[in-house]
C-alpha cells in the first residue's frame, strides 16, 4: 500500500501534469504541517478514537512520503533511505536483541554515543528546536539534571517560580515577555519535580477550560456584551454542574 502513496506524490509533483500547489512545496514551507499532523494523532489518542487515529497516522504518513519524495528530486535522499535509516537506528539501540550484547546500556547511553559521533557532546544536543515550548523545556531540564544541575527536592523549584512573579511584577514593559518566559520555565520545572508532564497538564486544562465555556454558552447563548460578574456567575455553574455526581 505505501508503493501507492509513493506513485500518488510522484503523480502530484509532477512538473508537467502535477498540482500545482504541490509541485510548489519545499521541505521548508510544509515543515509546520508535520507538528501539526503529529499534534492531531496525539489528540486521537487521547480521545480513544481509532478510526480518527487512523486517519491522522495517515496524514502523517504523507509528511514523510511529501519530504522524501522532495529530497529525492533534489538528489538527496528517497523514501527507502528514510526507512533504512531507521530501521538501522532501531537496531543500533537494541544491541541485547540485534547484536550479541548481554544487555541493553541504556537508551541515553546509545543516543549520547550517537551525538558523540555527530560531534556535538553538549548534554543538550538534539533536542530540537521545533518541539512545542513546554515539552522542549521539560527535555532541556531532564538532560541538565542528568549531569547534576538540578534541585535536588521539590522546595528549590517552588521557591523560584515566587522569584520569577516578583521579577514580572517589577519588570518594566519592554522586559515582561522575557521575565513570563522565566516563569513559565520555572513552572515547567516544578512540574517535572512533582512527577507532571506540563504538556499534559496544559492540554488536559485547555480541555476542561473548553468545556466550561461551552457549557456557559449552553446555558446562557452567546455571551458577548454581558457584564463580567454575569459571566462568573455562569463559570461557577459550569463548575458545580461539573462536579454533580452521576445518576
Amino acid at each position: 500500500m505505501i508503493e501507492r502513496l509513493v506513485t500518488i506524490m510522484a503523480r502530484l509533483r509532477d512538473p508537467v501534469s502535477g498540482c500545482e500547489w504541490d509541485r510548489a512545496q519545499t521541505s521548508a514551507s510544509i515543515a509546520p504541517y508535520a507538528i501539526e499532523e503529529a499534534h492531531e494523532v496525539v489528540d486521537a489518542i487521547a480521545r480513544d478514537d481509532a478510526a480518527d487515529l487512523r486517519d491522522e497516522l495517515g496524514d502523517l504518513l504523507l509528511q514523510v512520503v511529501f519530504h522524501a519524495r522532495i529530497n529525492e528530486e533534489a538528489g538527496r535522499f528517497a523514501l527507502p533511505d528514510v526507512v533504512g535509516s531507521i530501521a538501522d537506528k532501531m537496531e543500533r539501540r537494541h544491541p541485547h536483541i540485534f547484536a550479541d550484547a548481554a544487555a541493553s546500556p541504556g537508551w541515553e547511553a546509545i543516543k549520547a554515543d550517537e551525538r558523540r559521533i555527530k560531534a556535538d557532546d553538549s548534554a543538550l544536543a538534539g533536542v530540537a528546536l521545533a518541539l512545542p515550548a513546554l515539552m522542549r523545556a521539560e527535555k532541556l531540564q531532564k538532560r541538565a539534571a542528568r549531569v547534576g544541575f538540578d534541585w535536588p527536592d521539590t522546595d528549590g523549584p517552588r521557591a523560584k517560580i515566587d522569584e520569577e512573579i516578583a521579577e514580572v511584577e517589577t519588570a518594566a514593559p519592554e522586559d515582561r515577555a522575557e521575565e513570563i518566559g522565566d516563569l513559565l520555565f520555572a513552572v515547567v520545572n516544578w512540574a517535572r519535580h512533582l512527577q507532571i508532564d506540563p504538556e499534559v497538564a496544559l492540554r488536559a486544562a485547555n480541555a476542561k477550560f473548553e468545556r466550561r465555556f461551552r457549557s456557559m454558552e449552553a446555558m446562557a447563548g452567546p455571551l458577548d456584551g454581558r457584564p463580567l460578574d454575569a459571566m462568573e456567575e455562569l463559570w461557577d455553574a459550569a463548575k458545580a454542574q461539573e462536579s454533580k455526581p452521576v445518576a
